[in-house]
């Protein structure tokens, strides 16, 4: 039966327990599983490290939810664009966007060139800049849309070719977006990112990642061998968390996407907002895109102020609805101010702010930031 995605949500690897006919599923919890006296495995499992039931069936559920063929789950985001990035070798070339997630770039600036990767920032909405980058040789292009912090919108599509065209992998990170609103495999990506951290715990309190795969082949083998001997496997509470989480991910973004559409609008028309960074603005460079390889427009914006750095670090000061923290996706609104919580190397534009939209009233959202903003 062909479901759509809201149902297969519900339903993905969440099939009634066999042993007790429990319609929640179950948790696994041990670390070791019972040999038979031959020293093989009764069942399907020998020890929590390298595969366990829990495990299992949240990676079912990723790999259905993005339409893929295998997922691999791991202790957090950083370990899941760890595990893509340690397989590059010596001598090879890997095209990154300038506007990324702060964690890709510090992986690629500080532990890549060691291993004698080289590494390329570019502007990955520029085609033309991404063609002419990859004709000195390419084994990765790694693609982010929306992007981190500034919602750079990039044709997931023509970026899959052109990296293929090469002889290339093409990795998008789908964090922002999610399955519910975007399957970059179904565009042409090898492999999806999430730090399911965000949207699919939906309620920050559980850390992982995962690699979505579009094929079950030797890259696939190689990636979850790294990953039983580096030891960076999703604990089974973890597991049964996103799992859980991933059942009302349609309902929760559903709503995370109308409020932070209304808040847009609104901030669009503040005169101490200088720029809003949200696709679902016609006004947004990527919009037209965005209408295409989007069911919607995500719940992730990003404003920069008039008043730069200063007034940027006084309005975190003085919301009272929005939480001033790191992360993004859960039920409450978050605010962050990128430049200062990144440090004297940030390369987020001094006055921005990075918006997670939650699931509170929309009125009261808008209201807080513009009290936080008035006078800015």
């Amino acid at each position: 039966m062909n479901l759509k995605f809201d149902t297969l949500a519900v339903h993905a690897g969440a099939e009634p327990d066999v042993a007790t006919g429990a319609v929640a599923p179950p948790i696994h919890l041990s670390t070791t599983f019972v040999h038979n006296p031959q020293g093989g495995q009764p069942g399907a499992f020998s020890y929590q490290r390298d595969d366990n039931p829990t495990q299992q069936r949240l990676e079912s559920a990723l790999a259905a939810l993005e339409g893929g063929t295998c997922a691999l789950a791991y202790a957090s985001g950083m370990a899941a664009i760890a595990a893509v990035l340690d397989h590059l070798q010596r001598g090879e070339r890997v095209v990154l966007p300038q506007d990324c997630y702060v964690g890709l770039r510090a992986f690629a600036s500080e532990v890549l060139p060691g291993r004698g990767v080289e590494v390329v920032a570019i502007d990955t909405t520029d085609l033309d800049a991404v063609r002419s980058a990859c004709t000195q040789g390419l084994a990765l292009l790694w693609v982010e849309s929306p992007s981190n912090p500034c919602l750079r919108v990039s044709d997931i599509a023509e970026l899959a070719r052109i990296a293929h065209a090469h002889g290339a992998l093409c990795v998008c990170d789908n964090t922002f977006a999610t399955p519910v609103l975007q399957r970059p495999l179904q565009l042409g990506a090898d492999i999806v990112m999430h730090s399911t951290t965000k949207y699919f715990g939906g309620h920050s309190d559980v850390l992982g990642g995962a690699l979505v795969f579009a094929r079950d082949d030797a890259r696939h083998a190689a990636i979850r061998q790294r990953r039983l001997l580096s030891g960076a496997i999703l604990s089974p509470f973890s597991a049964w968390l996103t799992l859980r989480g991933c059942r009302s991910l349609p309902a929760r973004m559903a709503l995370h996407c109308a409020n932070a559409r209304q808040l847009a609008t609104a901030l669009a028309a503040t005169p101490a907002v200088a720029r809003v960074h949200y696709p679902g603005l016609a006004e947004h460079p990527g919009h037209a895109l965005a209408e295409r390889q989007m069911r919607d427009f995500g719940a992730m914006l990003s404003i920069e102020l008039q008043g730069g750095y200063d007034a940027a670090a006084n309005a975190v000061r003085k919301v009272r609805v929005f939480t001033n923290a790191t992360s993004l996706g859960g039920c409450e609104s978050l605010i962050e101010h990128r430049a200062a919580a990144e440090g004297e190397h940030s390369q987020s534009p001094p006055g921005l702010l990075r918006l997670s939209v939650g699931l509170e009233d929309a009125g009261d959202l808008i209201a807080d930031l513009q009290q936080a903003l008035a006078g800015a």
